[in-house]
């Protein structure tokens, strides 16, 4: 099998270095010289996609690819991928899977309550309206007779390097309280995991929640990480008064509980990081925090 990846980035190259030798070429893109560069010792073919150049040979590549990984997300009025290389891929008469990373962002809020992939997505931001019209179009494809597509619904991504116990020891974790608000979380391991099942999965493709099993308040990580640093936590804000980005304080306007039932069912995968905890204790046995 041949993988492209359309994005090198965290999930992407996680994937890769946990399951690359799966595949007998690898080739990705990236948006500049510089991270082309920090790629160069690895075994993938890295390829100039931006606003600015688009490198000729994408094309060739995604046409030889057995399976298209995308994770770059949207732009404000289009997906990138799609306007470029939409009508490319749905015309290839060759059988490919796709992977497309979405976000449950496209649920919009639910007030607490639980959302699973037969519910309507009502995107409550610009960002997740086109994270959805992008969900749409990658479906259409998946009409073609030779594509399979699945659309992965992620919920809030960590994992090595980018967790918790990493934010508290470099003194940026907040504890920001909203009462009743919860998030669901994916390690990126399990990210992984799950790509892997949608590739090898003999049925059809389609829309997949891929968190955890216990949606919980965003504070109660960052206690639980400090508790296992052996520190204090800092201390709780009120969002009303914390001191956020807009984009870090756009994620607490909704508030929802994403079911992974049907991933479960349909790829028989079971999260190997079922919880915060179970996923923080590990990253902190592996050296995370210190």
């Amino acid at each position: 099998m041949k993988l492209f990846a359309f994005g090198l980035g965290y999930c992407a190259r996680h994937y890769i270095a946990r399951s690359g030798k799966s595949f007998e070429s690898i080739s990705g893109t990236v948006r500049g010289p510089a991270k082309a560069e920090e790629l160069a010792g690895e075994p993938i073919e890295t390829l100039l996609f931006s606003a600015e150049h688009v490198d000729p040979a994408i094309a060739a590549r995604v046409a030889a690819a057995d399976v298209i990984l995308v994770s770059i997300p949207p732009g404000i009025s289009a997906d990138p991928v799609l306007a470029r290389f939409g009508h490319c891929i749905a015309s290839l008469r060759r059988k490919q899977t796709i992977i497309y990373l979405s976000t449950i962002g496209v649920y919009g809020d639910r007030h607490g309550e639980w959302v699973d992939e037969s519910m309507t997505p009502a995107p409550s931001s610009e960002r997740s309206l086109t994270r959805l019209q992008a969900e749409k179009s990658w479906a259409a494809i998946s009409k073609e007779p030779d594509k399979k597509v699945f659309i992965l619904r992620l919920a809030g991504i960590y994992g090595p390097v980018r967790n918790a116990l990493v934010n508290l020891k470099a003194g940026t974790a907040k504890r920001v309280v909203k009462r009743g608000q919860v998030f669901n979380r994916i390690h990126v391991e399990d990210i992984a995991r799950v790509i892997d099942a949608a590739i090898a999965h003999k049925g059809e493709g389609g829309v997949f929640n891929v968190s955890d099993d216990a949606p919980s308040p965003p504070q109660d990580v960052i206690t639980f990480a400090a508790m296992l640093m052996g520190i204090e936590p800092p201390p709780e804000q009120d969002l009303e008064s914390a001191d956020l980005s807009p984009l870090a304080r756009s994620f607490y306007a909704e508030n929802k509980r994403a079911s992974n039932r049907k991933l479960k069912d349909a790829f028989g995968i079971r999260l190997t990081y079922t919880t915060y905890r179970v996923g923080l204790e590990a990253l902190w046995e592996a050296g995370e925090g210190r």
